[in-house]
C-alpha cells in the first residue's frame, strides 16, 4: 500500500472560490511540492475550503488549480490515484455499511477486480480480519478514522490531504495516528488550527480571511501565527469574522 511522492506537485494560479456571492478564497498562487505541508488559520479562514479546492470537490471560480497538470474538478477519476483526503469527521466520509465494503469502494471505482481480496488482506495485515463484515456503525470514532485512512491508502495516492486529523481523538489514538502518518511515503498536506499539529512540517501556510498571510518554514510562520492568535485572544471581541 506504499505510495511514491509525485514531485510534479500541486499548482494554484490566482485561484479563488466564491459561493453565493461570498468570497471564501482569493488570489491564491502556490506551488506545493514539499513532503510535509501544514496549513493553519482560525475557524472560517478558508482552510477546509482550500483542501476541497485542491481535491476537486469544488471548482475554482477564479484562476486555476492543477494536480500534476490535471484540473482535479474536471477529472475526478484521475484524482483517485493522485489525491486522497481524510476529513475531520469520518462519518462525513464513510459511504458503505460494512468495513470490507467501505475498503473496497474506492478500489472498485478504480476498476480493481481484486478489490475484495486486497481489502481483506489489508485487514489481515493490520490484525483486524474480524472487522471485515462488521457494520461501520459499531466502530468508535478513532476506529472509523483508521478505516477512512486505510481506504485512502489502498488507492495508493501520491498526496494525502488531512483535515484536522486529530480532532475528537483521545490521546492514545492520536499517538497511534501520529506515528502512522509520520511513516507514510506520501506527501501530506495537513490543516489545523493547532500549531503543534504542523510544527514538524517542512512548510507552513497561514491563511487569514481566504488569503495567504504568511508562507515559509514552520518555526517562523508558527511563531508569528501564535503571537497573532494570542493578541486576538486577549480581546473579548470576535466581530472581525462576522458576515
Amino acid at each position: 500500500m506504499s505510495g511514491t511522492q509525485d514531485q510534479a506537485g500541486i499548482e494554484l494560479q490566482g485561484a479563488g472560490l466564491t459561493i453565493r456571492g461570498r468570497v471564501i478564497l482569493s488570489d491564491l498562487t502556490l506551488t506545493l511540492t514539499e513532503a510535509r505541508i501544514g496549513i493553519v488559520g482560525r475557524n472560517g479562514s478558508g482552510k477546509t475550503s482550500l483542501l476541497r479546492l485542491i481535491a476537486g470537490l469544488v471548482a475554482a471560480t477564479a484562476g486555476s488549480v492543477q494536480v500534476d497538470g490535471v484540473d482535479p474538478a474536471r477529472d475526478r477519476k484521475t484524482m483517485l490515484s493522485r489525491l486522497g483526503i481524510l476529513f475531520q469527521n469520518p462519518d462525513h466520509q464513510i459511504l458503505m455499511p460494512t468495513v470490507a465494503e467501505e475498503l473496497t469502494f474506492g478500489l472498485r471505482q478504480m476498476g480493481r477486480a481484486d478489490a475484495e481480496t486486497v481489502a481483506r488482506a489489508a485487514l489481515s495485515a493490520e490484525g483486524r480480519s474480524h472487522w471485515a463484515d462488521q457494520p461501520v456503525s459499531t466502530l468508535s470514532h478513532g476506529q472509523k478514522q483508521w478505516l477512512c485512512l486505510m481506504s485512502v491508502l489502498l488507492m495508493n495516492p501520491a498526496t494525502i490531504l488531512l483535515d484536522e486529523p486529530f480532532a475528537a481523538l483521545d490521546l492514545p489514538t492520536e499517538a497511534r495516528l501520529t506515528r502512522r502518518l509520520a511513516a507514510l511515503p506520501q506527501r501530506l498536506i495537513t490543516i489545523s488550527h493547532a500549531p503543534a499539529a504542523v510544527a514538524s512540517c517542512d512548510r507552513v501556510i497561514w491563511l487569514e480571511c481566504g488569503r495567504v498571510r504568511a508562507d515559509g518554514p514552520a518555526t517562523p510562520v508558527l511563531a508569528e501565527f501564535t503571537e497573532a492568535m494570542a493578541r486576538l485572544g486577549a480581546d473579548d471581541a470576535d466581530a472581525d469574522l462576522s458576515a
